[in-house]
């Protein structure tokens, strides 16, 4: 009975539904979510917590000269101060230049130069450069440091040429000026400079000068005199000749 109703009445019929499961192929972005559904943002927003503010630090509302007033100066750069102003006094060749982007490696290449010619590279802050030479008399080349920079120091002052002979083949190092023995000198009068003649060389020109000198004094004192004497050397020659024939007639 119950199979002729199933045939006469297929929907009465029992069956089971078929299960599919479907995996989320897309992939979640926890930095930049999807953004919700208007309502639901609405909630978010109006659930949303409100924190008190904290309270300002007064150190904010102060000036930047109150704040570095208040800072400590650090004893650290008081050391290289000392040692800047150490090199200052006993080089009798003080170089100042001006670095261009370099490689480490190029620096450390011309560093190893110099230093075998006894020529040392150095380089300090601007800060440092201010306080080892602030109420000295080196305070006039305190405008050569605005910029990055480079020092070259150096016990012997006609390394000048060798300096320059090693730097010129390095162009991001521009020469600015310097220091020879305690003069502030320019890029021109230290070129100058260096095509001078050594110290022995200097002084063999001016003794070689002071005896021309001194000869030309004794020639012109003695022009007179010499003269003089030809003059009558040439008067005794003709008399002596005139009294020959006189005897000879």
């Amino acid at each position: 009975m119950a199979s002729l109703i199933q045939k006469s009445l297929p929907l009465t019929k029992t069956s089971t539904p078929a299960l599919q499961f479907l995996r989320f192929r897309g992939k979640i972005n926890i930095q930049r979510p999807k953004e919700p559904h208007y309502e639901r943002a609405r909630v978010i927003a109006v659930t949303h917590p409100k924190y008190p503010e904290p309270h300002k630090a007064k150190s904010c509302f102060k000036t930047r000269e109150e704040r570095t007033q208040q800072q400590l100066e650090n004893p650290y750069n008081e050391i290289i101060a000392r040692e800047v102003r150490n090199w200052l006094d006993h080089s009798r060749l003080v170089a100042v230049f001006h670095l261009n982007s370099i490689t480490a490696d190029e620096i450390f290449r011309v560093r190893v130069q110099l230093h075998k010619q006894n020529l040392h590279l150095k380089s300090y802050g601007s800060k440092i450069i201010a306080q080892a030479v602030k109420g000295t008399r080196y305070e006039a080349i305190l405008p050569l440091f605005h910029s990055n920079h480079c020092i070259v120091f150096s016990p012997d002052q006609q390394r000048t040429a060798t300096l320059l002979r090693i730097t010129r083949k390095v162009p991001q190092m521009v020469l600015l000026g310097g220091i020879v023995e305690d003069t502030l000198v320019s890029r021109n009068q230290l070129v100058a400079y260096a095509q001078m003649p050594g110290l022995q060389a200097a002084q063999a020109q001016l003794v070689q000068t002071l005896n021309q000198a001194s000869g030309h004094l004794v020639q012109q004192l003695q022009a007179h005199q010499n003269s003089f004497v030809q003059v009558l050397d040439v008067h005794a020659k003709k008399k002596a000749a005139a009294e020959s024939t006189e005897e000879s007639k």
